[in-house]
């Protein structure tokens, strides 16, 4: 940029030769800077005149309003003219065309005095500076568009894989990410940080998995970052990334099925409540031995078929819809597990009330939460209830029977026993508690205690049993079945039981 002497600010030329309005222009390309309005603001300032910044349907964008004559504006926008100047009424009149990737701007401005050299060159600069600004924005402004679509479309993925969709999540990923879900098999981890850096995290988790992964800002909390992928190395991957970022922390699932993606997911979830206690900040999902791998699988398939029967009239979409919510809506609270599933938590709602009004029972009650959990892993872990017919024994099996076989008698009472060393009477505490529906109130009411001290009792028992107790969900369920099968807790109904 060059010009004569800065009249307007009586500003020597620098150095390097450029007058002051100049660098002052140029100010405004710096990456702090760059605000088309305050450009204007400037110009108006720079050549003492009234300016306004219109697009092409002559709605003001930045400055001041000025009457025009909206022909002349109109041919200015149109590029019939690139620029144009007007004398009257003692006013001297620039327009001044600017290019833009969505329709071009005019810049209009208003002086009393005429325009002499130095201020035509402010004005001829200064759209130059706000054209670059505009295209510059409207260029970020379309990476912004892309990624926002980008990270959209992982989480559809996500909430495919989620109910269980695998035909329809490979056909969406396999546009942007060809060969990512090919695998049968895959890993999922949850990363944690403070929720104003997730953005950044999920970058590079991105970059670091060099797009081998499915990662998607977690929808239901704010501070997680959802990693799914079928490669071994990932987790070696997302273990540096801790290292660099000592306040994150991951919880990473065992390898499971595609279908199995919300069991991933919990198993991912339930691990990163360990990985806050480890040096290392991570924790992967530690098998261990769950109640329903202690009992006959082919009377415990039956069963679980029994249980859910009422279902089987349904049609397909419509059974694995409602199964896919209920199984999700087990584990986690209706506002989480629509955001999880993309719709909304009056849809959850509905979905899990019209599981219970078809099954007869009561999701208040923790044990027949705990009874449907069982049936329904039982279900997608044995093959969909799909195996070898049944015999007239395993028919007839019942819960009561199921649960009181010397297996998983053992393990029940091997569990529950670890609690008796507290003399506080943890175990009636916790027993009471999920009595009563897992509410600390109703619960502290029937012992007769304060309901903090409740809370107190059953978040100590979680360390002692390795099982996460106040958030509903699998560990939950399991220690309710063991007081089941022990015979601590009443058995639920259930009308095809």
């Amino acid at each position: 940029m060059t010009g004569g002497r800065d009249t307007a600010h009586g500003t020597a030329a620098g150095a390097a030769g450029r007058p002051g309005w100049a660098r002052e222009l140029l100010e405004h390309l710096r990456p702090a800077g760059r605000d088309v309005r305050r450009v204007v603001d400037w110009l108006a300032g720079a050549v003492d005149a009234e300016v306004a910044l219109r697009d092409g349907a002559g709605d003001l964008l930045a400055g001041g309003p000025l009457a025009l004559d909206e022909a002349l504006a109109a041919d200015v926008a149109s590029g019939r003219i690139a620029s144009a100047a007007w004398d009257g009424d003692g006013r001297h009149l620039r327009l001044v065309r600017i290019g833009h990737p969505k329709g071009a701007r005019v810049l209009a401005v208003s002086r009393r005095t005429p325009f002499d050299r130095h201020a035509s060159d402010v004005v001829t600069h200064t759209a130059q500076v706000i054209e670059l600004l505009l295209t510059a924005h409207e260029t970020q402004a379309a990476g912004v568009r892309l990624r926002r679509a980008t990270a959209d479309l992982r989480l559809a993925i996500l909430q495919l894989l989620m109910v269980e969709d695998t035909v329809s999540a490979r056909r969406v990923a396999a546009g942007l990410w060809p060969g990512l879900l090919d695998a049968e098999t895959a890993c999922v981890y949850v990363l944690e940080s403070d929720p104003s850096v997730r953005d950044r995290l999920a970058a590079e988790c991105i970059e670091r998995t060099q797009e081998g992964a499915l990662v998607v800002r977690c929808p239901a909390v704010d501070g997680h970052v959802i990693v799914l992928s079928p490669r071994e190395a990932t987790a070696t991957d997302l273990r540096s990334l801790v290292e660099r970022h000592p306040d994150t922390f991951v919880g990473g699932s065992v390898r499971q099925s595609l279908a199995r993606t919300a069991t991933a997911y919990g198993q991912a979830v339930s691990a990163l409540a360990v990985a806050r206690f480890r040096p290392d900040n991570t924790a992967v999902y530690a098998e261990r031995t769950h109640p329903e791998r202690l009992m006959d699988p082919s009377p415990l398939r039956t069963w679980a078929a029994r249980v859910l029967r009422p279902l089987d009239a349904l049609p397909h979409h419509t059974r694995a819809e409602l199964l896919a919510t209920t199984r999700l809506g087990l584990e986690f609270t209706a506002v989480a597990t629509a955001k999880i599933l993309g719709v909304s938590r009056n849809t959850v709602r509905a979905r899990m009330d019209r599981v219970e009004s078809m099954l007869g029972v009561d999701f208040d009650d923790v044990t027949v939460r705990a009874v449907v959990h069982l049936a329904l892993h039982t279900q997608i872990n044995l093959l969909d209830g799909q195996g070898p017919a049944d015999s007239a024994a395993s028919s007839a099996r019942r819960l009561t029977e199921l649960l009181s076989g010397p297996a998983v008698s053992s393990w029940a009472r091997e569990l529950l026993d670890r609690l008796d060393t507290d003399p506080r009477n943890v175990r009636r505490t916790l027993r009471t508690w999920i009595a009563e529906g897992a509410n600390a109130e109703r619960a502290a009411q029937a012992l007769g205690m304060h309901a903090q001290t409740v809370r107190e009792h059953v978040r100590s028992a979680e360390p002692v049993l390795e099982r996460q107790l106040l958030a509903a969900g699998t560990d939950l369920y399991e220690v309710a079945l063991a007081h089941l099968a022990v015979g601590d807790l009443e058995q639920p109904r259930f009308a095809r039981e």
